[in-house]
Order: C-alpha cells, then sequence, then structure tokens
C-alpha cells in the first residue's frame, strides 16, 4: 500500500486518543488498496473502533475535478487528493539524471506497487520504443534489464513519485491508473499516457482520457510502434498538457486542503456525538421501506382492485342486459 494510504488511518487511530469505540468508515476507492487492508482493520479493531458501513461520516478519496457529477449525502467528505503535496528537492543523483535532459525533458513511468514488473517481450518493446525518444527516462521497473533498453532510460527499483512529477523537466507520465498516480498527475498538471491493467485503473484512465488529459495504450496490443506513437502524441499535442494545468488548477481552488477537510469533519463528528443530523433515514428504514416495497404493494393492490371492480361492473351489467332480453322474450 502506498505510504500516503495510511495517512488517513494514522489520522483516525492517534489524533484524537481520548476517543474510544468511535465508528470509522475505512473505504479505500483503489481496488488494489483492498488487498492490503487486513491489517488496518485488525489494527483498528484491537482500539476499539468498529468497521462497519452505518458510520456517522463517510471519507472519500476522490473529487468531482476527477469523477463525474452526482448526488451526494451531507455526511460524505470528499477529500480526493489529500496525499499530494508541492514537490520536494530530488537526491542529487536523480536530479543530475533530469537536467542532463536539457531542453527535452524527462518522461517518468510507474505502474504502482503491486505490478513491479511485466512479461519479457512487453518490456522489450516499452524499452525499446523508450530508446527512440530525445527524453530521458525513468522507469520504476523491478524486473529483468530488457536487451532493447537505451541509454536514456533509467531503471529504478523506488522513485519520489510526487517529487518527480512536480519538477519543471517532466513532459508526461506512464501510469497503470491508480486513483494515487492520477490525482498526483492532476495536482501536478503532468498528462498521462495510460497502461490499464486491473481493478479501478481503466475506469480512472476513462475519466482522464474523456477530459483530454490522458492517451490510453491497449495493454494487450501493445507494441513499440504503438506505444511510440502515443507517446509522441502526449508529447507534442499542447492539448494534453493545457487539459491537465486547467485540471490542476481547478483542484487546487479550493478553501482549504482536502486533509485538512478531512481533519475537520472528523473532529466535528465527534464533537457533535456522531453529527445525527447529517445522516440520512435510509439507515433506519426496513428492507422494505428503502426499497419501496409496502409502496409498490400498495400501488399494486389499488391496481388489482380497480381491475376487480371493472371486470365485476362489466359483468353485472353484462348478466342484466342479458336477463332484461330473456324477460322480452318470454
Amino acid at each position: 500500500m502506498h505510504r500516503s494510504d495510511y495517512i488517513l488511518i494514522t489520522l483516525l487511530i492517534f489524533t484524537l486518543p481520548g476517543v474510544h469505540g468511535g465508528k470509522i468508515l475505512v473505504f479505500p476507492l483503489d481496488g488494489s488498496h483492498w488487498v492490503n487492508m487486513k491489517v488496518l482493520i485488525e489494527e483498528l479493531h484491537s482500539r476499539g473502533h468498529s468497521i462497519t458501513v452505518a458510520a456517522d461520516i463517510w471519507l472519500m478519496r476522490n473529487d468531482f475535478v476527477f469523477e463525474f457529477p452526482r448526488p451526494t449525502m451531507p455526511n460524505v467528505v470528499y477529500m480526493g487528493g489529500f496525499q499530494c503535496k508541492p514537490a520536494k528537492p530530488l537526491p542529487q543523483d536523480l536530479e543530475e539524471f533530469v537536467q542532463s535532459s536539457g531542453e527535452h525533458g524527462v518522461i517518468i513511468m510507474s505502474l504502482g506497487t503491486i505490478i513491479g514488473k511485466l512479461p519479457h517481450d512487453i518490456a522489450e518493446e516499452i524499452a525499446a520504443a523508450f530508446s527512440q525518444l530525445p527524453q530521458k527516462i525513468i522507469w520504476k521497473y523491478t524486473g529483468e534489464r530488457p536487451e532493447s533498453l537505451g541509454n536514456n532510460t533509467l531503471l529504478v527499483k523506488w522513485m519520489p513519485q510526487n517529487d518527480l512529477l512536480g519538477h519543471p523537466k517532466t513532459r508526461a507520465f506512464v501510469a497503470h491508473g491508480g486513483t494515487n498516480g492520477v490525482q498526483e498527475a492532476i495536482y501536478h498538471g503532468v498528462p498521462i499516457v495510460g497502461l490499464p491493467l486491473i481493478f479501478d485503473q481503466p475506469d480512472n484512465l476513462s475519466k482522464m482520457k474523456i477530459r483530454g488529459a490522458a492517451k490510453i495504450v491497449d495493454i494487450a496490443n501493445l507494441d513499440r510502434s504503438i506505444f511510440l506513437q502515443a507517446l509522441q502524441e502526449v508529447l507534442h499535442e499542447p492539448s494534453y498538457r493545457m487539459n491537465m494545468q486547467r485540471l490542476s488548477r481547478l483542484h487546487l481552488d479550493q478553501p482549504m486542503k482536502p486533509l485538512d477537510r478531512a481533519i475537520f469533519w472528523i473532529e466535528f463528528v465527534m464533537r457533535h456525538k456522531g453529527a445525527a443530523h447529517l445522516l440520512t433515514e435510509s439507515f433506519r428504514m426496513p428492507w422494505y421501506a428503502y426499497h419501496s416495497v409496502d409502496v409498490i404493494a400498495v400501488l399494486l393492490a389499488a391496481v388489482f382492485l380497480m381491475l376487480l371492480t371493472t371486470v365485476a361492473v362489466i359483468r353485472f351489467l353484462c348478466c342484466r342486459v342479458c336477463f332484461k332480453r330473456k324477460s322480452k322474450q318470454e
């Protein structure tokens, strides 16, 4: 799990040590992060917290710069990009490599913490495409060194991703589409070349593509020419960087930082004993009322009664007419 994902949990556990047995909702939006939730849930249970869906407050690592507009509730707090922060100076060796790129700049590539390497043939195609670019490449990769790797590409086992994205010489970000990486790219205004692999990554990158800030490459059909074409399009088409920088301005134009907003609402809910005035009544409704089964049943019963009455009236009238005709004939 990315280090920043522990920040929120740490806040929930340690910021208010005088509070015990509170209800906290832990809801990571990144599909890959569910894999590592066991340790956090055990720690929360050991400290007297209950993990529940009926939480007093929902902290969502999302915002409407990245997400599409949708109805929401007053106890849902959006804190997308809370882990993002201004870039810090790079280590000396990494800074020297970045500066050696000159006016061409650098491209960084990372596929997150779970996927550190790729199948050999795909890695060879990616390395071959990188070797044809004038930019310097910093590639977080733990697999076997590709034979087609160019002199312009630096393989690293770890990189200060946030600091590299915030560097003025960074031109593009080759990413798998995890929420952390996408939000950091938005924060620093760096366009994305997306290689979605698993979980929520295709959905995340599709949202960025619709906003004109990302180019998606299907890894199943990837070869050096397709990948090179995608890189060159993002590098040389100004609209990608302009659209991403516009999203960055929207994200940064907030009255308070996302992390400060999350802390405020956590403390607000605890100060006001759960802030019940923010909760929807749907949690207290029985299932049949929540799904309007009782209303549907009443409406169906009314319709059935009307049909039954109509049929009865028609039968009565028909019988009466037939009876009058029979009486006249007699």
